[in-house]
């Protein structure tokens, strides 16, 4: 998981951030500005400053904050001149916006705030629909408004084009003031508290933020439209409120309570995506009526509180459906505020001594935690002040009596101060004697009615050198005496901070002079001292095992082979009809023979009519072993090569998880034992994954791409790496990266194993925990009646009322579980409203019948409808894989090496597009730092949705509409090139995948078609037009032999359908780039494969070679600059 922020503010209104990565606190150098508030989000915080204005601090990122203006021309077509500008009384504006309504000139479009900068100037967008238009970009129609086409007809009496510019959010990493309103009367009163929230508001669009605050007038405002594109937002909105208002806190969600002057709290109702301000308010009173809420702070399904007499409360039952909950519960602790940030993870900060505190033991199941948790670390502001104590102690006045007693110290120890009888389970929780130093000054946390005692303040302090006075000072003082004796804080936001339970923190132990100086009275045993040690043991060992099997050299080995197995009860996927799952007995015998080789047979005994019968399976012959995971099944697949050709591999089950990953572990160690592959997998290996998003890697024999008896597919081995991705490339210097289901980029780190895989069949480093987050989808589905309107009674040959896409299997809310058992629900059903083709307000998607086309509108013809619900679940493995941050990403692909070029070059070429449709270029990028440094976005007009970089820098992309571009001049001196090309899709089809090779590209599109792009050349990278290939492709790579293979949709076997299978392009040749045929390999149930990493070349024969130089295999083919039949397509430049 990425390292995310806690920020806070000190008494003195700086503000500071500590990572969780991290163990010192960093101050925001910036302005001369002293905040009193703040309040983090992910991506930004907002804080209010002493002058009472507010201010916006969005982080820095790789990714541009960018945001598009359009401006329309609009034209009438005129008798006497032609189109022009003239137009009718009753028509739009000559220059207006995308409805032609408000009036929208070039020059009259100015930025909304010295924050934002313009990219370039206006240009016309001649892109219309993923297809280039006519020279100048017009689109034409009968008339305002009405469905435009790029072509004009005879009837087309009006145009109208697009000008797009882009303006640029400059202000990054800094404090941004939010401008005023224009208007006096407008301008709300100076503000005393705001929070931030709300990006995880239920259907929320990405990026959307909630920002309110309380003025010093006790009103109640919101900042509209606040979002990533638009990080200021436009204006303040004032909300009525039955109260004077003094604090107010958001969730992340759609929690939003406010304290009152009069100890009260508001709870808003009604917030949803379309009305994110909520419609009513709710009063809930105090937990006792002689002291009022002072402080009130909301997460996601939880709400604490302060009241006046500095007690801290916990309010149960508190969700979405029920945001006002149900009754308060009094917690340990006296407490100045708290702050409930992501995961409803909870800091505060303590009345008596100012410290910060972090709550201990927050779980989904313990929502209010166990224990208060002191934090220490440092800050960078101390770190000047640090070296006194640390000259001190090397000094040697730690050596004498003292240091041993430790008896008489002036200051009371943990059992003597303000801590009497402490609960176990409620209590302070100190890093030990090692931190001791750090720690601060006892206070009354954790106890509920504390016994009074003498409190001893920073002053107080003896100024004694026993290690016992000296361990009790606040860390980074040079005299006990300083004024600054720790933090003193003020105010604390968590909203930015990501704290997983089973997250371990390093703010509660400190290093520092003082800590080594204590180490370094020990007498440690140096490094050298050890190796010596080691090395003297292993030589006395050494020496015994001779002396003892001297006598004994002269016996025969009496056992030439050894056996063992391993026996267990599984259920067994039967052959033959019906099929069902037998209880059936398993053995795995593994015997050694005389030069060391080991080999296994599985024995699989099952009764049939009584009668005991078998199947066995030689382990040398297995290809893939598959986790199969349902929701009620825990199974594995056996593959062979005559399994894989039938399309029925065997199926085995275990009563346990453990007990399935037992013997997946050990299947797959014997079927590694006996092929001799052990290890990392080798640079040059195919990668792949299955469509439950388990990661295999196969290694290509010299043999696979040979043009003369090459190796079937269905005879690769394929072994399982830890993890868990939904796509991975690669390429044949070891660079590999990964993406999971939930955007997030991870980078191979050299290991193997992990997840199930431990032991011997996992390396002992560079395995990391992985976690990995889905969406399941199910539909709603309606039919219009007469009498009642919509309603969930369809007619008898209809759908499911509750089914999945297709309708064919019933789906709902109460019997969906999660993908496996594997996974588990992290969110509750909501409506997605992103589904193709728009919805309504309420998410709902109108038709004519089942199935038909959707749309986000109702019409007359519309007799049934349906919508989208959504819950996330979440996965939590290991695997060799550490997360890329903090840029979301959607594809990824990685330069081919050409083959024989071994380290062509320092960097190397990787290019991804992140979620939100971003091209982006990493930098910094080689086998010794496979993570990259930085990343370098690459402009486009539109979101894109594939990229791929092939030989010699071709970059090749595709837009969300399906359109292709090709980026020119890419090098490693210019890696972000200069411009995109338009190529126009094939006929009537839209692109979503690209892949390029040494020469050859290849694109998918949405109707499974493959198509190959004739005519590139060096001179004419572009190439000239699409060929049709073959159909039922799901997924496509062309490597860097430009060999291609695909995930095919669907194989018939023998004995059964696949959907999801491996298959290689046979008879690809110089002169037949498309190939001739398919050999189909494992499946089904693969979703992605990367051979972009096979660079393994089998030995030529002589006429090849003679081939090879007529062809000039070095550079890119000299195909013809125009294909018989196909019209020349010229690609346009789009200037960026």
């Amino acid at each position: 998981m990425p390292s995310s922020e806690l920020w806070a503010v000190d008494l003195f209104g700086r503000v500071f951030t500590l990572s969780t990565a991290g163990q010192q606190w960093e101050l925001c150098r910036d302005a001369q500005l002293e905040f009193k508030r703040v309040s983090a989000a992910a991506p930004c915080c907002w804080g209010i400053a002493c002058d009472n204005q507010v201010y916006v601090r969005v982080g820095a990122s790789d990714v541009p904050i960018r945001c598009r203006e359009e401006a329309y021309e609009n034209q009438r077509w005129n008798p006497m001149g032609g189109f022009c500008e003239a137009l009718l009384p009753s028509d739009r504006w000559p220059w207006s916006d995308v409805s032609g309504l408000q009036h929208r000139p070039l020059d009259g479009v100015a930025l909304p705030s010295p924050h934002w900068e313009w990219e370039s100037d206006w240009y016309v967008d001649e892109n219309f629909g993923g297809e280039p238009t006519e020279k100048g970009g017009w689109t034409y129609a009968i008339d305002f408004p009405h469905t435009y086409t790029r072509d004009k007809k005879w009837n087309s009496c009006v145009r109208r084009r697009r000008w797009t510019r882009y303006r640029r959010y400059k202000s990054r990493d800094t404090w941004a003031k939010i401008p005023s309103e224009d208007d006096p009367q407008q301008l709300p009163d100076p503000f005393s508290d705001l929070s931030v929230g709300g990006w995880e508001i239920t259907d929320e669009p990405v990026g959307r933020l909630s920002v309110w605050a309380v003025s010093l007038q006790g009103k109640v405002w919101y900042r509209e439209d606040v979002s990533h594109s638009n990080p200021e937002g436009s204006s303040w909105s004032l909300v009525d409120t039955p109260g004077e208002a003094v604090q107010i806190s958001c969730g992340p969600h759609d929690l939003l309570w406010v304290s009152l002057w009069e100890g009260q709290a508001l709870v808003r109702e009604g917030i949803n995506r379309n009305n994110p301000k909520g419609s009513s308010w709710s009063v809930v009173e105090p937990p006792t009526s002689e002291n009022g809420i002072l402080h009130v702070s909301a997460g996601v399904g939880v709400v604490w509180a302060v009241t006046k007499d500095r007690k801290v409360w916990f309010r149960r039952g508190v969700n979405s459906h029920n945001p006002c909950g149900t009754s308060w519960i009094e917690m340990v602790g006296e407490m100045m505020m708290v702050n409930v940030g992501l995961n409803d993870q909870v800091w505060g900060i303590g009345w008596a001594d100012r410290a910060l505190y972090f709550r201990h033991g927050v779980t989904q199941s313990e929502l209010s935690g166990k224990t208060w948790k002191a934090i220490v670390a440092g800050r960078e502001c101390d770190g000047s002040r640090a070296g006194s104590l640390s000259s001190l102690l090397s000094a040697g006045c730690f050596f004498g009596d003292e240091v041993r007693g430790g008896g008489e110290s002036h200051v009371p120890s943990n059992s003597e101060a303000e801590r009497p009888g402490p609960d176990p389970e409620r209590d302070v929780e100190v890093a030990g004697p090692a931190s001791a130093p750090a720690e601060l000054p006892w206070t009354n946390i954790d106890l509920k009615e504390p016994k009074k005692g003498p409190r001893h303040a920073a002053a107080d302090f003896p100024e004694t050198t026993n290690l016992s006075s000296l361990a009790l000072l606040p860390l980074g003082l040079e005299e006990p005496d300083s004024a600054d004796c720790h933090a003193l804080w003020a105010w604390v936001s968590g909203g930015g901070c990501a704290v997983e339970a089973h997250t371990t923190l390093k703010w509660f132990t400190a290093h520092s002079g003082l800590r080594a100086s204590m180490q370094m009275l020990s007498l440690p045993i140096t490094p050298a001292q050890t190796a010596a040690w080691r090395k003297q043991i292993f030589q006395q060992l050494t020496e015994r095992t001779q002396r003892e099997l001297e006598n004994f050299r002269h016996y025969e080995q009496a056992v030439e082979q050894s056996v063992w197995v391993k026996t267990g009860a599984l259920q067994w996927w039967c052959d033959w009809k019906p099929h069902k799952w037998v209880d059936v007995r398993v053995a795995l015998e593994q015997f050694t023979g005389h030069d060391g080789v080991r080999d296994s047979i599985l024995f699989i005994y099952y009764m049939i009519h009584e009668e005991k019968k078998y199947i066995h399976v030689f382990l040398n012959e297995v290809t893939a072993l598959v986790p199969v995971l349902n929701e009620a099944k825990h199974s594995f697949a056996v593959y062979t090569p005559e399994r894989t050709r039938q399309r029925w591999p065997v199926r085995l089950a275990a009563a346990t998880e453990q007990d399935m990953s037992d013997w997946l572990a050990l299947l797959n160690l014997c079927c590694c034992e006996s092929r001799r592959v052990h290890g990392r997998p080798s640079p040059q290996a195919i990668w792949s994954v299955t469509c439950k998003g388990d990661i295999f890697v196969s290694e290509p024999s010299p043999d696979l791409e040979a043009p003369e008896r090459w190796l079937p597919c269905d005879q690769m081995f394929w072994r399982q790496m830890g993890g868990h991705l939904r796509v991975v490339e690669a390429n044949s210097r070891g660079v590999v990266w990964g993406i999971g289901y939930d955007h997030t980029a991870w980078v191979y780190t050299g290991g193997y194993g992990g997840g199930c895989f431990q032991g011997l069949a996992s390396s002992t480093s560079n395995i990391y925990t992985q976690s990995d987050v889905k969406c399941v989808y199910i539909y709603e589905n309606q039919r219009w009646n007469p009498v009642t309107g919509y309603t969930s009674r369809g007619l008898p040959t209809d759908r499911y009322m509750w089914s999945d896409a297709t309708g064919l299997q019933e789906c709902t809310k109460a019997s969906t579980k999660p993908p496996s058992l594997q996974w588990a629900w992290v969110s509750d059903w909501f409506v997605d409203f992103s589904v193709p083709g728009g919805t309504d307000q309420e998410g709902w998607q109108y038709a004519s019948d089942f199935p038909a086309l959707y749309h986000g509108h109702k019409t007359m013809k519309d007799f049934v409808r349906r919508r989208c619900w959504t819950r996330k679940c979440k996965l939590v493995t290991s695997g060799p894989w550490l997360e890329v941050a903090p840029i979301a990403l959607g594809d990824v692909s990685i330069i081919p090496e050409t083959p024989g070029a071994h380290g062509s070059g320092p960097g190397i070429a990787l290019w991804a597009v992140s979620d939100k449709g971003d091209v982006l270029c990493r930098l910094g990028v080689c086998e010794l730092n496979p993570a990259g440094s930085s990343w370098l976005h690459v402009g486009t007009d539109q979101p894109f949705a594939s990229v791929s970089i092939g030989g010699c820098y071709q970059v090749w992309a595709v837009a969300r509409d399906g359109s292709a571009f090709y980026r020119g001049s890419v090098s490693p001196s210019k890696p972000a090139g200069d411009c995109w090309y338009l190529i126009p899709s094939p006929p009537k089809q839209r692109l979503k995948q690209v892949s390029v090779g040494r020469t050859a590209v290849f694109a998918l599109d949405e109707n499974g078609n493959l198509w190959y792009r004739q005519g590139v050349t060096p001179s004419y990278p572009q190439g000239t037009s699409w060929e049709h290939v073959s159909n039922n492709v799901r997924r496509v790579s062309v490597g860097p032999l430009d060999q291609v293979w695909v995930i095919a949709n669907k194989v018939q076997g023998s004995h059964s359908l696949s959907r999801g299978t491996v298959c290689r392009r046979t008879g690809v040749q110089p002169l037949e780039p498309k190939g001739q045929g398919w050999d189909y390999g494992i499946g089904g149930g693969w979703d992605h494969l990367s051979v972009r990493a096979s660079a393994t070349r089998a030995p030529r024969s002589s006429s090849q070679e003679t081939a090879g130089k007529r062809r000039g295999e070095q550079g890119l083919p000299s195909g013809p600059s125009k294909v018989a039949g196909a019209p020349q397509e010229t690609p346009n430049p789009v200037c960026c």
